[in-house]
């Protein structure tokens, strides 16, 4: 054996040869070893895996992909590493507990440049030889040419993919604004989401349907974008609490427009919620841990990920791609309250 693998490990990469000539066979026995073929003594086969931990050594994903045609890799590809996704990758994380499969997070479009269609180019980069398939977040396009299964969790143009995961974006956009007519408040504005996002659309939809059911007129003037991110969000609140006649409440298409919304209210000595009140979607972590605690719709994140990971598994097996379409749930916490007199 070797005298110091520690050593051995810093200095560079530990590779087959080192294997095979620390547990004293040939680099076909340990190949043979690592991949699980038949054919190998047991006690050999014992010696060599005793030396592969005890180098540290990795066999190379793309090479084994290769041999077997399967990597036991699940690609989570991402635009960005935030909150929504976060929460996401937890859930993922979670299913694959006890699995033979690994998760692989990547993000791709967080480089310079433009980033239109990143979700080919990170499919084209990473299915058949990195993942065995993959889950997309948000997804901007349908993927039918993919090379490997995929499932699209909450995708910008709806369910119209191979295999979709999403939440009743109307039903729990409509919960949020009923719970603000129930409060007594008739001038609610919106912070809406992406436009190019169907989840969008549907919340401004749910928002529009609550008021009309309410007997309340719509008002396109109280509709502002917040494009999901706290950056545009402070444009967006600035213009509705800076009107002449400001709305008592309102609905941010999702946590982080809601919490911003808060913000720029109390920049402007605004109390939550007797001045304003202020509901969100998704319940992020930081919903719960604000001041004050954000009323909002729940949406499962963590949920919404592995139910992705059970429909992909599904589908590795030869199974049937599924449309699921999970359950909101209203939260009510501390930034909503009746309107002022």
């Amino acid at each position: 054996m070797s005298a110091n693998p520690v050593s051995h490990r810093a200095n560079r990469r530990i590779t087959i040869s080192d294997v095979a000539r620390a547990a004293g066979v040939s680099v076909a026995t340990v190949s043979k070893v690592i991949n699980g073929r038949d054919g190998i003594a047991a006690a050999t086969s014992t010696r060599v895996m005793r030396v592969v931990d005890d180098l540290g050594y990795q066999s190379s994903l793309v090479a084994a992909s290769m041999r077997r045609q399967r990597t036991q890799v699940i690609g989570v590809l991402v635009a960005e590493f935030e909150p929504f996704a976060l929460q996401l990758l937890r859930g993922v994380s979670s299913a694959l507990q006890d699995t033979e499969y690994d998760v692989l997070a990547y993000a791709g479009s967080v480089s310079a440049g433009v980033h239109t269609g990143w979700e080919k180019r990170s499919l084209s980069r990473l299915g058949g030889t990195l993942i065995d398939g993959a889950i997309i977040v948000t997804p901007t396009v349908a993927l039918p040419d993919s090379p490997v299964p995929v499932v699209a969790i909450d995708p910008h143009t709806g369910p119209a993919g191979p295999a979709t995961v999403d939440t009743d974006n109307l039903g729990g956009a409509r919960a949020a604004t009923d719970h603000l007519i129930a409060l007594g408040h008739r001038r609610i504005g919106h912070v809406r989401g992406r436009s190019d996002l169907e989840s969008a659309e549907l919340r401004e939809q749910g928002y529009r349907e609550a008021l009309e059911t309410a007997g309340i007129r719509f008002d396109p003037t109280l509709v502002r974008d917040g494009g999901y991110r706290a950056a545009e969000t402070t444009a967006a609140a600035t213009a509705l609490l800076d009107r002449a006649d400001p709305p008592t409440a309102i609905f941010a298409a999702n946590d982080l427009s809601a919490i911003e919304t808060i913000r720029v209210a109390e920049s402007r000595g605004l109390r939550v919620p007797d001045d304003l009140s202020v509901v969100g979607f998704d319940d992020v972590p930081e919903a719960s841990s604000g001041v004050p605690a954000l009323t909002t719709i729940r949406q499962s994140l963590p949920e919404m990920g592995s139910s992705a990971v059970h429909v992909l598994l599904s589908m590795l097996k030869g199974g049937p791609a599924e449309h699921i379409r999970l359950p909101i749930e209203l939260v009510v916490r501390g930034s909503t309250a009746p309107p002022k007199e």
